[in-house]
């Protein structure tokens, strides 16, 4: 049986448009866009995992809102349940780290990125709730 991986994924807002992040040239899923975020360690909730991630990640620092949805995709690895929350940038400007690149994007271009399978969710989510 696979491993279960519990992640959160930053929607970031700013001025309207959208932050998606590639990921960088190491590691699985390379160059595929995502939702900023990362693994929730033992005794974290997920909104304490997304705003350690966003600031260990990113530089900055977000106000985490509402879920937008959860999603469980069987990778080869492991199957990844991912939880992507509405965030508000407050302070600082995303800084590459672990990223080979940022992008904010309004929601109606968000599909013109090739983007990892489990985050494949949020967009069409996103760009529902946009176009509603």
């Amino acid at each position: 049986m696979k491993k279960q991986v519990a992640v959160v994924g930053a929607v970031i807002v700013r001025d309207g448009l959208i932050l998606c992040a590639q990921r960088g040239p190491q590691g699985t899923l390379a160059g595929l866009w995502e939702f900023p975020g990362g693994k929730i360690e033992p005794g974290e909730t997920a909104r304490q995992a997304l705003e350690r991630e966003i600031r260990e990640e990113l530089r900055c620092t977000v106000e985490v809102g509402d879920e937008v949805v959860t999603v469980a995709h069987e990778y080869d690895f492991a199957v990844v349940d991912l939880t992507t929350l509405w965030c508000t940038l407050i302070d600082g400007a995303p800084q590459l780290t672990e990223h080979a690149d940022v992008r904010w994007l309004p929601s109606s271009e968000l599909d013109s990125l090739e983007w990892a399978p489990a985050d494949i969710p949020t967009v069409k989510q996103i760009m529902n709730d946009f176009a509603a």
